[in-house]
């Protein structure tokens, strides 16, 4: 960063792009772990891999990259509780929430949109996150669910054409 650059100054500019919200999730030795984490992103389709860049002060990613393994979970509008519970440090955060295994054991959420079950293909240095590539075995979407969006910090609705 450039001295005129602050790290709330560009966090503010920044939050002019609209993201999608996701649940990194996991099966650890302890039970289900989870995350949720804005900064994901489709990075190759040939060979099928994407991105996902947790804090490095995360307490559950380095829990679920000792599997080798992670499902994220795309939330769809209406799940800012569950957005909001991942989000907070400790706790049981899978208490009363539904989920199923995918092929790879990491929880699918009831309720997502949608879902990407990879395997940790590399992770990177990002400052302060980590970049993770994970490779792709299986996915799938619930439908015509919108999303959940977080815009200007705060959560946000997509406008449907008429």
């Amino acid at each position: 960063m450039t001295e005129r650059t602050d790290p709330s100054t560009m966090r503010q500019v920044l939050g002019h792009f609209p993201s999608g919200v996701t649940i990194v999730t996991g099966t650890t030795d302890e039970g289900p772990a989870g995350f949720t984490c804005q900064s994901f992103s489709s990075l190759s389709l040939d060979p099928p891999l994407v991105l996902v860049l947790p804090g490095r002060s995360s307490s559950s990613w380095p829990r679920i990259e000792a599997t080798g393994r992670f499902c994220v979970n795309v939330l769809a509008e209406g799940q800012q509780q569950l957005s909001t519970r991942f989000a907070m440090s400790g706790g049981d955060k899978f208490a009363g929430v539904s989920w199923a295994p995918s092929g790879l054991g990491s929880p699918v959420l009831e309720g997502a949109t949608a879902w990407i079950d990879c395997t940790l293909h590399d992770v990177h240095d990002g400052g302060d996150h980590l970049i993770v590539v994970g490779a792709v075995h299986d996915l799938g979407a619930t439908g015509d669910i919108p999303p959940l969006l977080f815009h200007r910090g705060g959560y946000a609705r997509t406008a449907v054409d008429e």
